[in-house]
């Protein structure tokens, strides 16, 4: 037999819910795309992503050079658990760890959903939910806010969707990715203490970027999931890593489907890193909102209209994005394209530090 050849017969087939998936379009650098182009990785600015520009803290690179490559992580992420557990005043049997929050999201399909099982996701929104839910078996229904209305969530809009529905899971970005709009606590307890057999997954991914945001985890009652991601406020997205918090039920049952050290030993020791450096958090951060505002302000003088956020990314509207986001990658500067968002006129553009927003701002006044 060549090699490579595989010998003749009958493949088994795939689930048809496999069959009928749909690869979902994140932001990032496409390396491919890249090669194509014939561009280096790494002289491209790539404000598609949402992370923290400034970096994680200092203490990261210092605990990986201790990491021993040839020990297995612990599959039960102790420490880690337990300094999330001090961080946010509850106790560690209330976390689990993963891989960062999409396999978190994964995770909770696979442990809630049967096929045929009703799923709202509230859109536009992470690509991740709906692809999730659907290879369980599961149906989607997607409540997509109106541009109109800021691409605000109605609360009252989710209300009779909820009852008619009767989802058993719900999905809800908070603040969204890519709208960067918040839905208010006192709206999400109205719905989850309203449909006590809903479990609401609340993903709070980008919380920490907005000021004044408040937490699901301040709502207390069982049918709420709240999901964090570490790779974006902390800046590791290259070492995957988030957590979920819920009751000790919920909770044991991710932790029951999870891979076994689906966390690796440099991610656990990151995240304990991390946490106990809030000075770097909070400084990045204020300094993140200072550039926030100047850019927001430079793209106005362009003739551009960035939507309100209450983050430090927004949506812009430019007729076409994947034309737009083409024309600043021969720049050697990508933008996020929205048309997997169901929004092929707008691009999401997130805040980096000001000399790299500057450098924006000059390739779109030569475009425009």
């Amino acid at each position: 037999m060549k090699k490579g050849a595989f010998l003749e017969g009958q493949n088994p087939s795939p689930r048809p819910e496999v069959l009928a998936a749909h690869l979902t379009y994140h932001g990032a650098l496409d390396y491919s795309e890249l090669e194509m182009l014939k561009l280096d990785p790494g002289e491209v600015l790539d404000f598609s992503v949402n992370s923290n520009p400034y970096g994680p803290s200092s203490a990261v690179r210092e605990i990986l050079r201790t990491i021993p490559l040839e020990r297995y992580p612990d599959r039960e992420t102790l420490a880690l658990r337990r300094a999330l557990a001090d961080h946010l005043d509850i106790a560690p049997d209330q976390i689990v760890a993963g891989n960062g929050a999409a396999e978190l999201i994964w995770l909770v399909a696979l442990a809630f959903l049967r096929p045929g099982d009703l799923v709202l996701v509230l859109g536009p929104t992470f690509g991740e939910y709906t692809r999730a839910a659907a290879l369980m078996g599961a149906q989607v229904e997607i409540l997509t806010a109106q541009p109109e209305q800021g691409f605000v969530v109605n609360p009252d809009d989710v209300t009779r969707s909820l009852r008619r529905v009767q989802p058993r899971l719900v999905f809800l970005c908070n603040p969204n990715n890519p709208t960067g709009t918040l839905t208010s606590l006192e709206t999400i307890d109205a719905w989850a203490r309203s449909h006590p057999q809903t479990l609401f997954i609340v993903d709070e991914a980008y919380l920490a970027f907005a000021a004044t945001a408040r937490s699901a985890l301040n709502i207390g009652v069982q049918n709420i999931l709240v999901l964090r991601s570490m790779t974006k406020d902390y800046a590791l997205a290259g070492l995957r890593l988030g957590y979920a918090v819920s009751n000790e039920d919920v909770i044991d049952a991710l932790a029951r489907v999870s891979p076994p050290w689906s966390v690796n030993s440099m991610a656990q020791a990151a995240g304990v890193a991390v946490l106990a450096d809030k000075e770097n958090l909070r400084s990045s951060l204020d300094k993140l909102a200072r550039a926030n505002e100047t850019l927001v302000a430079g793209l106005r003088t362009l003739g551009l209209t960035p939507l309100p956020s209450d983050v430090h990314f927004f949506l812009v509207l430019v007729e076409d994005g994947a034309a737009f986001r083409r024309k600043l990658l021969r720049q050697k500067i990508m933008v996020r394209d929205c048309a997997s968002f169901g929004l092929p006129a707008h691009v999401r553009i997130a805040t980096r530090r000001p000399e790299e927003n500057a450098r924006l701002l000059n390739a779109i006044r030569e475009m425009v």
